[in-house]
């Protein structure tokens, strides 16, 4: 999640001229503007504006495919002309206060005008007094909105919020299910004792304004329908699913659209009624057996996987556009990874996303219900509590796009350590030392690819909470000649530092056994009648070990096909042993070597 290099309305000359060698980005245009303001710089603005901000730099050319410095040449003409038009509110529907710098580079003047993203109130920003000529910014490029665009700007603009909507044409005595409205009202008890109970349904829902009375008729609203509506009402008024869930038994990289799920139930309920379903079927596949508290669906122990999945899937249930009926959220369970993605995009910015302060939501209505049974965390703290939990399980961060063109929201949970036995072998070979933040934000610049810089907000994704906390993790890895630092939020490896990682890396851990054991893989697989896999565990396993421990030494994610395949036959041959053999499915269960295991491995390592 790198950051947007336009989070900062200021840019010096040496930033430009790093910018000019590069190409443009979908947050940096170049325009000629050698006498006057090109025609087209406007829809630039209006681009920026509707999407997540950017920079329009006027005297800068493309000559054989790269950016050169032209030049204006009338620099206040061009800057007072372009700043008029900004501030008339003639040319755009808006009023655009843009941060202007001025540059003279080898005698040649040049502008860049940082244009900021506009208030979700504020958007959409188009030309002529006309809402179709607006435009988007996707890649280098400015795009006219299609009609579905601008009704999905438009909505999210609107003064009345879609989810509090009265609907006339829906019979408050039969939209609602009795069963839903309990179910949620005994939560509800036993969340807030001190509220005096409600007992009848309708009443109830009038209370918090699911139901609201408008002359002197009862009205359900959207929310209302959405949270309690009976299946018929639901899909009424959301002529799509709410919700598409698919389990993938493939890694992501070797899966393609055209391949069949293993398993998969669109949601087509209320919203409530699909949070029951889901979590249903994610005790089905979860790493651990657990118990969940029946109150809150929450789990009695609340270990991270947990926590992580059920604030990601709930971002997705009450975050969505319910009024984008062309496209329907979804989450996909690959064996590395969990796919969350949303129509609808997030108000806030991805770094302001990490942030502990409350933000703007699509749906309030629907958000606080939730909040009400204790069904979602804190206001403002779900995001950082999937990041805080994964970094807690030791993996690689979560992804977050949050696309302001499309209008669409996807977190990723990767199922991959981010401190691997390389990157162990490699710190002890750097004759430094680091805090636990420093290696792991040196771990995470380690495992992105080449060219790909590591961002202040990628290193506040491990756990760090603010932005001058990551800024001093970097300052510490820059100093100690790890990093070198490309602008004032990113930074990468230096290309010396990965050489030497990827020269250790080389030793996979299979080259380890083979070390360990005096014999190739092939040979350990003759010996012992065992899978390279089973060889791996049974070289390594030196102590009291947890299956995911197990599981990240041969590189498995599914807990089930790892148990079927690897340690299943181990216990089988009395190699391997539980800890707590009466209880197999204990959270607390560890595995150890049997005196058989022992003698086997002992015997291989002679």
């Amino acid at each position: 999640m790198p950051d947007a290099p336009n989070g900062s309305e200021s840019m010096n000359q040496d930033e430009l001229l790093a910018r000019l060698n590069g190409i443009e980005w979908n947050d940096f245009e170049c325009k000629r503007a050698q006498r006057g303001v090109p025609e087209d710089a406007y829809k630039t603005v209006s681009a920026f504006a509707n999407t997540a901000g950017g920079w329009l730099v006027f005297g800068v050319s493309e000559v054989n495919g790269q950016l050169e410095v032209t030049g204006v040449e009338e620099p206040d003409k061009v800057q007072n002309d372009f700043l008029a038009v900004l501030r008339g509110g003639q040319k755009l529907n808006r009023v655009i206060a843009v941060a202007a710098h001025r540059f003279e580079i080898d005698g040649k003047h040049v502008f860049a005008f940082h244009v900021p993203e506009s208030s979700r109130s504020e958007k959409p920003v188009y030309l002529k007094g006309d809402p179709r000529q607006s435009y988007l910014r996707r890649g280098a490029g400015d795009e006219q909105f299609t009609q579905s665009e601008l009704e999905r700007f438009l909505r999210d603009a609107a003064q009345d919020r879609y989810d509090g909507i009265a609907l006339a044409d829906i019979p408050v005595e039969q939209c609602f299910d009795e069963a839903t409205i309990k179910w949620y009202q005994a939560q509800f008890a036993r969340r807030n004792p001190e509220h005096v109970e409600i007992t009848d349904s309708i009443s109830f829902l009038l209370n918090w304004n699911f139901v609201v009375e408008l002359y002197g008729k009862m009205l359900p609203t959207r929310a209302g329908v959405l949270l309690f509506g009976t299946g018929r009402y639901v899909r009424q008024i959301l002529p799509r699913p709410v919700l598409d869930y698919q389990r993938i038994d493939t890694a992501f990289d070797q899966w393609s659209a055209e391949q069949r799920w293993h398993d998969r139930y669109v949601f087509e309920e209320n919203i409530f009624q699909t949070w029951q379903g889901l979590v249903s079927r994610y005790m089905r596949v979860a790493e651990h057996p657990f118990s969940l508290d029946p109150a809150t669906l929450r789990r009695n122990d609340d270990p991270p996987d947990y926590v992580a999945f059920r604030e990601a899937a709930i971002n997705l249930l009450i975050h969505q556009d319910y009024g984008d009926h062309g496209r329907k959220a979804s989450i996909k369970l690959f064996t590395d990874r969990t796919v969350f993605w949303n129509p609808g995009d997030a108000f806030a910015t991805e770094a302001e996303l990490l942030d502990p302060t409350e933000k703007e939501v699509r749906n309030p209505a629907i958000v606080k219900a939730f909040r009400r049974i204790g069904l979602s965390d804190q206001a403002g703290t779900g995001i950082r509590a999937i990041f805080r939990n994964w970094h807690d399980l030791g993996r690689t961060p979560p992804l977050l796009n949050n696309d302001k063109a499309r209008k669409e929201f996807e977190l990723v949970l990767i199922n991959k350590p981010l401190v691997t036995d390389a990157m162990r072998r490699f710190r002890q070979t750097l004759g430094t030392h680091l805090t636990p933040e420093q290696a792991d934000a040196l771990a995470l610049a380690l495992s992105l690819p080449e060219g790909e810089p590591l961002s202040l907000t990628a290193i506040r994704c491990l756990g760090i909470s603010t932005t001058q906390q990551a800024s001093a993790v970097a300052d510490h890895l820059v100093r100690q000649q790890l990093l070198d630092q490309l602008s004032a939020t990113q930074f990468q490896p230096r290309d010396a530092i990965r050489q030497r990682f990827a020269q250790q890396a080389e030793v996979l851990p299979k080259d380890q056994v083979g070390t360990k054991l005096g014999l190739s893989g092939d040979q350990v697989r003759t010996k012992l009648g065992l899978s390279a896999e089973q060889s791996i565990v049974l070289a390594q396993m030196a102590d009291e070990h947890d299956i995911a421990t197990l599981m990240q030494w041969v590189g498995r994610s599914n807990r089930s096909k790892f148990r079927e395949a690897v340690l299943a036959p181990l216990l089988a041959l009395e190699l391997v042993a539980m800890t707590i053999p009466d209880k197999p499915n204990s959270s607390k269960q560890r595995y150890r070597l049997t005196e058989q295991g022992k003698a086997l491995r002992d015997e291989v390592c002679e």
